[in-house]
């Protein structure tokens, strides 16, 4: 009897979101990056437990470094585990980096991580934007036009 090759599963689809950034900050423009992971973080990752709310993107040496994210220790790695919040690197062109620093620089905008996800691939991809530190007016108006696009829909709703 033949056997048969299978193709391993991928795992694809969404480890993280930082929907809060939206709020604080006014998206210019998006990057998406690779990050340089360990096996035991991807395996982790596998799980789906990681958090990139409190985290931001650094240009750092002519590197760019993603500080303060979170990935939990595997727990069945035992002494091969890695550190939870270490500083991760992240794969962008000269290009990109050398623009996103620029911007950074000349501009004083923050480059916060969006989306922490596994691509069709099954590698671990990052979602960055060049964010722009929304004020308190600004946040009350975004706030007013959430609620007033809700109100509107249930408004709708009602009549039809």
């Amino acid at each position: 009897m033949a056997r048969v090759k299978r193709k391993p599963k991928i795992a694809t689809g969404l480890i993280a979101e930082n929907r809060r950034a939206r709020f604080d900050y006014e998206i210019l423009d998006t990057i998406e990056a690779g990050i340089v992971l360990r096996g035991t973080e991807v395996r982790s990752l596998r799980n789906g437990k990681a958090q990139i709310t409190e985290s931001y993107a650094s240009p750092e040496k002519g590197e760019l470094w993603l500080i303060n994210s979170y990935i939990p220790e595997y727990v069945q790695a035992n002494q091969f585990n890695h550190e939870e919040r270490r500083p991760r690197k992240l794969l962008v062109s000269r290009k990109q980096l050398d623009r996103l620093q620029a911007a950074v620089q000349r501009a004083g905008n923050t480059i916060v991580p969006l989306k922490l996800y596994f691509n069709d691939r099954g590698l671990v991809k990052l979602l960055l934007g060049l964010g722009k530190g929304k004020t308190k007016g600004d946040k009350r108006q975004a706030q007013k036009k959430r609620d007033w696009q809700r109100e509107k829909s249930r408004l709708m709703k009602s009549y039809s």
